[in-house]
């Protein structure tokens, strides 16, 4: 029987973010930044691959680490630019955002960049997962690089057009690191066929803050995160907006463009979702790709956890095609690559929601880099991911949970009926229970007393069929709780 496949696709212990989706026969891998666990930076640790059968996509499996950053053979030279606190205690640069592609040799390369390097490396393997060897770096034959291209989070496409690498970075306010030339925005650049050599003239594929005003990237401008994919007739040239939150894309004919702008494919705030102003979950970075398994598309994009920007956590929703090869903005879902709803009498870890929301809704901003607990922060954190080791594996919950919160499961499927609801809960406070919407009246209350995890139990009305589960949180100026089970079921 097939697992199902929940939000978070991975465990919830492991943070890959920026993940690049790539099916490599009858597998599809996912490559990414790999982030600590409670980690103080972005993508800490060496490259780790997983991977899921094609037509089982709740059944993930670790391939291990494919790369490690002691690899790169210019780690040494104190002449590249990187992150100064990093450079100034003798530090290794760190692996940012990675794509992979296989090669007209038939063989697999990895391309990323370390951290503000500004430059791309390239590793190669055998195969998909396998143990990747440093390869090549991406220069001319005469070993320069075109001053004008931030080289940063490469995306690559190798088809029948040739190969082809897209990249940049164009934030509202530079990095030293970064230089004093233009930065138009996304850019690409083709390849030979060797995978590294640059053949051709960089060319813009989506406008930066810079070069934006007038075009159809105006008010979705290019921030970071490239990602090519090619479908049909069509190139989708996908990146992270200067919003941060959202990954958007530019269709066009041709792998060089000219790229439109055609819309926003998800947001990790659900923001703009069938017009949702409002985050729906805490907002931060956001970098991914899209992936065809099958006959269904998924764009592919991260969350994050333990109150701040460094440890982030992979999230795929299904896409809707439409005629004309564009896309409608996916939904935030817990069931993501499930095919459908989870069963709704089924025991699920809290830090499944797919909607977190804090008591003071206009402060849901882009997360601060906050301690895990205390008064200074009187919202949870978005997806309140804590977790720490158990004896049977990791237990994980939504911490920091005060009145005024609330937290929400799309979809479940009340097949059996279902009576009865349970949920593990610390602290103090009441939970109130909705269905299909929090404006919706509420069904069933949960309170807690508890300075220990505590099981709590009540009846509901009977539920059957699909819906959409919510949970306010109530009580008193000082209460504040955590959760980090739920269960649906039947009384006896």
């Amino acid at each position: 029987m097939k697992k199902q496949a929940v939000n978070p696709y991975l465990p919830e212990w492991e943070h890959i973010p920026d993940g690049e989706p790539r099916v490599f026969g009858d597998r599809v891998y996912i490559y990414g930044s790999h982030d600590e666990d409670g980690g103080d930076e972005f993508s800490l640790l060496d490259y780790a691959c997983w991977s899921a059968p094609v037509d089982d996509l709740g059944n993930w499996r670790y391939e291990g680490v494919i790369y490690r950053k002691e690899q790169e053979p210019l780690q040494q030279d104190t002449s590249i630019p990187g992150i100064p606190k990093r450079k100034a205690a003798g530090l290794p640069h760190l692996l940012f955002a990675p794509d992979a592609v296989q090669g007209k040799d038939g063989r697999y390369y990895l391309y990323y960049s370390m951290d503000f390097s500004n430059m791309i490396s390239v590793a190669v393997c055998d195969t998909p997962a396998g143990q990747y060897k440093f390869f090549a770096h991406v220069t001319r034959k005469n070993g320069s690089r075109p001053e004008n291209i931030q080289w940063f989070d490469p995306g690559v496409l190798c088809d029948e057009a040739g190969v082809y690498l897209y990249m940049g970075s164009a934030p509202l306010k530079r990095f030293p690191e970064m230089g004093n030339h233009p930065i138009p925005g996304g850019m690409g650049i083709r390849l030979a066929d060797d995978m590294h050599t640059i053949i051709g003239e960089p060319f813009l594929c989506a406008n930066g803050i810079e070069t934006c005003t007038g075009t159809s990237y105006e008010q979705h401008p290019f921030f970071e995160a490239s990602s090519i994919r090619h479908f049909g007739e069509w190139y989708y040239h996908i990146y992270s907006s200067l919003q941060g939150h959202e990954l958007c894309y530019g269709m066009a004919k041709s792998p060089e463009g000219p790229f439109t702008f055609k819309g926003v494919l998800v947001s990790n705030a659900d923001i703009g979702y069938k017009g949702t102003t409002q985050p729906q979950n805490y907002p931060g970075n956001n970098h991914g790709s899209i992936a065809k398994i099958g006959e269904k598309y998924y764009i592919f994009g991260h969350r994050h956890t333990h109150g701040g920007q460094f440890s982030r956590q992979g999230f795929a929703e299904e896409l809707t095609m439409n005629a004309d090869g564009t896309f409608n903005q996916a939904g935030l879902t817990s069931c993501g690559l499930n095919g459908g709803p989870l069963k709704g009498n089924v025991s699920y870890s809290a830090t499944i929601a797919c909607c977190l929301m804090g008591p003071d809704r206009e402060h849901m901003a882009v997360l601060p880099n906050l301690p895990h607990n205390g008064p200074e922060n009187p919202m949870p954190y978005h997806t309140g991911m804590r977790d720490e080791k158990a004896p049977n594996g990791y237990f994980s919950w939504i911490e920091n949970l005060r009145p005024g919160a609330a937290f929400g499961y799309k979809f479940l499927d009340f097949s059996p009926a279902c009576n009865s609801l349970s949920m593990l809960l610390r602290g103090s406070g009441f939970v109130q229970l909705h269905f299909d919407n929090l404006t919706n009246p509420a069904v069933a209350v949960l309170s807690v007393s508890s300075d220990v995890w505590q099981y709590v139990q009540i009846p509901i009305p009977q539920i059957e069929n699909v819906h959409a589960v919510f949970f306010s949180v109530h009580g008193g100026e000082s209460d504040i709780l955590a959760c980090a089970q739920f269960q649906f079921g039947a009384l006896s």
